[in-house]
């Protein structure tokens, strides 16, 4: 297993890591997880050499955290670095803090917590957490011994993500990242800006929730097949992050054993900077591929906001967008209603053209909120 050093700390932990946020499950219900399949593929990473695994206070409808306490128990716990992370939109005052750490000790059945993490922060979040005094919580619990190093795990922009990063000495960051999403929230950018800083910096969602490797569009598949080398969409999806130096860990989230298996063989041969020039301009007609797939040419501008009818067009075309990119437009019909409720109903369009006269795109926008509702059956 290739292994890569944690930042400014005298120690490296493997380039691979696993991430227990979609693991096998019974019957399709979330919170019953299948405790043997999932025991048989740790046992197997960690016995070949991943020793770093990555859960949280909310996956798996709050049962992940217990089921991996009882699976590390049996003689696994001291040969791994455990990672878990605070529930940050359940914190309301100080005293939270310690709450959900000692919870989140007593489901995980140890004393410690390696690696922990204030989970999935934005702006929003992080002024809470800034209001409610997190830094002495994690000074207090580094001296006290529950938690050994202290990071976070962020979605949203990279303004937002240098400030976090320069408020205080954090041992690592956490951020989503892959070959399509170089330009979102942190970004390259942000790897750079945190490995700058001698923040060790785990990777999420390299496989971009799975949309790099599920219902490939045939000219991608196409364009990959050429480079005349036998690969898989994941193995290429994931060499593409480890070939950057500035990568520390990437956690994969792994539902069968067969993909622990090719994770770990694919990991033993990532390398820093190990694309070849062929192999890097390869990655860029496959990104090209995926942005002739999109639907909507919607530059995010904003100009067409705010909508009368409170619709955030862009966030609602870019979710489209998403699911003409990755062949998705099953899920993009089931994840309607949470679209829906986060960023408005294209249902409530009243055709004012209000948003059309102010788009520089000459986007024909009611004619697409037709076009979607309809995609999603509506």
């Amino acid at each position: 297993m290739q292994r890569r050093k944690f930042g400014f700390h005298d120690f490296d932990v493997s380039a691979l890591g696993f991430g227990c946020m979609r693991l096998p499950v019974i019957d399709n219900q979330p919170d019953k997880i299948d405790e043997a399949k999932t025991a048989e593929m740790i046992y197997y990473a960690v016995d070949n050499g991943v020793d770093y695994i990555d859960t949280a206070y909310s996956y798996h409808r709050e049962q992940s955290e217990v089921v991996l306490g009882r699976i590390l128990k049996e003689g696994y716990r001291d040969k791994v670095n455990l990672a878990t992370k605070c529930p940050t939109w359940l914190i309301e005052n100080r005293e939270d803090f310690d709450k959900y750490l000692d919870i989140q000790l007593t489901r995980l059945q140890t004393d410690r917590i390696d690696m922990y993490l204030m989970h999935s922060l934005n702006k929003d979040r992080w002024n809470n957490l800034l209001k409610n005094d997190v830094f002495s919580f994690i000074e207090s619990a580094k001296q006290d011994g529950r938690i050994r190093y202290a990071g976070f795990s962020f979605h949203d922009d990279l303004a937002t993500f240098k400030s976090i990063v320069d408020a205080y000495d954090w041992d690592f960051c956490q951020i989503q990242y892959n070959y399509m999403d170089e330009k979102f929230q942190a970004g390259t950018a942000g790897l750079k800006y945190a490995a700058a800083k001698n923040l060790a910096v785990v990777i999420m969602e390299p496989l971009r929730g799975g949309r790099l490797v599920r219902n490939i569009p045939a000219e991608v598949k196409e364009i990959m097949e050429r480079s005349g080398k036998n690969r898989t969409s994941a193995d290429w999806a994931l060499r593409w992050v480890w070939n950057h130096p500035e990568v520390t860990l990437v956690l994969s989230g792994m539902g069968k054993l067969d993909e622990v298996k090719q994770n770990i063989e694919t990991a033993g041969t990532a390398l820093p900077n190990s694309l070849t020039q062929e192999e890097l301009e390869m990655f860029e007609q496959v990104k090209a591929a995926y942005r002739k797939r999109i639907r909507i040419d919607c530059t995010a501008c904003e100009y067409c906001l705010p909508c009368p009818q409170d619709i955030v067009i862009p966030k609602l075309f870019d979710q489209y967008n998403d699911a003409f990119m990755y062949n998705t437009m099953d899920g993009f019909a089931q994840r309607y209603d949470w679209i829906v409720e986060n960023w408005g109903n294209p249902e409530d369009c009243i055709e004012c053209g209000q948003c059309e006269e102010a788009c520089p795109q000459n986007l024909p926008i009611r004619e697409f909120m037709k076009e979607i509702r309809s995609a999603a059956g509506r």
